[in-house]
């Protein structure tokens, strides 16, 4: 029987291999080793965690959005609504025309990028859901739950008829679905966009019901499958863990507002104040998020807005401001003298920080405790609130100009 002889060059090549195979070896090892979840690595890094929300049409339009803005530390969040029709020169269009129209050119990325610029924040994740795989989670999820003021029974222009009972009611998939695109001939688009933001909210509220459920070792891959993320399965789990976490009845909801305008044939949103005031009041919104009173975002804080001044209207104007960035604002009223040459804030609840975050969104510093009430002869207040915030000379309209004199 012929014995077979390994040649000297072949032991050669097959030790080359060996030496190949276990250098691939080590580097799956160490890659596997070393892989970081870049979710948990930028919660870390990071106190807040911003998550931009797209739920697309039938036609892979924009349907709704929102930016979620939210706290792991205290499960405290925001829900920013992004209406589609707001309008502003976007640089990736190279023209004025409505937000949706970026998404339904260039998509995902630019998209981000445009809302970023808009709210003035960085947003590092996005989700994108399809009308259908929405319609799968509200189901998944045993319903979303919303409030309706009255009863819904209207006709869809192919004839559909939409039903809808009032009340705090759980809607299942084909319900979401008609809450989401009924149309009555009375309503604003105000109106639309309140729905949305109420559904997007019900289902970080069904997130959280359910999250024992959800992230079960065979479940979340149901899930996962209706959602389009930037991140990989593992991360998308992770971070789909930290949002079920949200304390679902204290979430903040804000949303842009302006005027609406008419350009090109289209009906645009125009942000107040050429987009400054969404920025600020996203800021505003952040700051109680992340303040180091865990019960700063648990309520919404009561104000009472007094003109100092002349100028006719500046309190109901202010009013509107702070109620757009979610405070609660009593009917305006003049202040007990029409000559205040500095705008003051008045602390009734002994809170200097939240005070602080108050007078930030107006750039106002002169700042009283209730205890300094006779050193300022007009705030003194019969209703119960948080703070009063008496205007003069030195505001704007928008904010405080110290050494403004203006002749009333």
């Amino acid at each position: 029987m012929k014995k077979f002889h390994i040649r000297d060059e072949q032991k050669g090549l097959i030790f080359i291999a060996l030496i190949f195979a276990i250098v691939i070896t080590l580097c799956v090892i160490f890659t596997v080793t070393l892989k970081t979840n870049v979710v948990e690595d930028y919660v870390k890094d990071n106190t807040v965690l911003r998550t931009l929300f797209v739920v697309e049409d039938e036609d892979s339009s924009v349907l709704f959005s929102s930016v979620l803005i939210y706290v792991p530390a205290s499960n405290k969040a925001a829900i920013v609504n992004l209406p589609g029709y707001t309008g502003a020169i976007y640089q990736s269009l190279g023209r004025t025309d409505k937000l949706e129209a970026v998404y339904s050119e260039l998509g995902i990325t630019s998209y981000k990028q445009e809302v970023e610029k808009l709210l003035g924040i960085k947003i590092p994740y996005y989700a994108i859901m399809t009308l259908q795989n929405f319609i799968k989670i509200s189901d998944y999820l045993g319903g979303m739950r919303v409030f309706i003021s009255e009863p819904i029974d209207c006709w869809s222009e192919e004839g559909e008829r939409w039903l809808l009972p009032s009340g705090a009611i759980n809607l299942d998939g084909d319900k979401i679905s008609t809450y989401l695109r009924y149309r009555l001939e009375d309503e604003t688009e105000s109106d639309v966009q309140e729905r949305y933001q109420n559904a997007m909210a019900a289902f970080l509220s069904g997130l959280s019901d359910r999250k024992f459920i959800i992230f079960s070792k065979k479940n979340f891959k149901i899930y996962e499958g209706c959602i389009e993320t930037n991140v990989d399965s593992e991360e998308e789990e992770t971070l789909f863990k930290l949002i079920a976490d949200v304390d679902a009845e204290s979430i903040i909801k804000q949303t842009i507002t302006g005027s609406v305008r008419s350009f090109d044939g289209q009906t645009l949103l125009m942000p107040d104040y050429n987009g400054e005031y969404i920025k600020e009041a996203v800021k505003q919104t952040t700051n109680l998020l992340t303040s180091s009173d865990g019960t700063l975002s648990s309520r919404v804080y009561v104000l009472e807005i007094q003109n100092g001044t002349t100028t006719q209207g500046l309190a109901r104007d202010t009013a509107n401001l702070f109620q757009k960035a979610s405070y609660d604002v009593l009917s305006p009223v003049n202040a007990d003298r029409n000559d205040y040459d500095e705008t003051v804030i008045i602390d009734h609840i002994g809170n200097p920080e939240v005070a602080k975050i108050v007078g930030d969104f107006i750039h106002c510093t002169n700042i009283k405790d209730e205890n300094e009430l006779e050193e300022v002869e007009g705030a003194s207040s019969e209703a119960s609130v948080d703070f009063t915030i008496i205007l003069g000379r030195d505001f704007n309209g928008r904010y405080v100009i110290p050494g403004r004199r203006v002749s009333n």
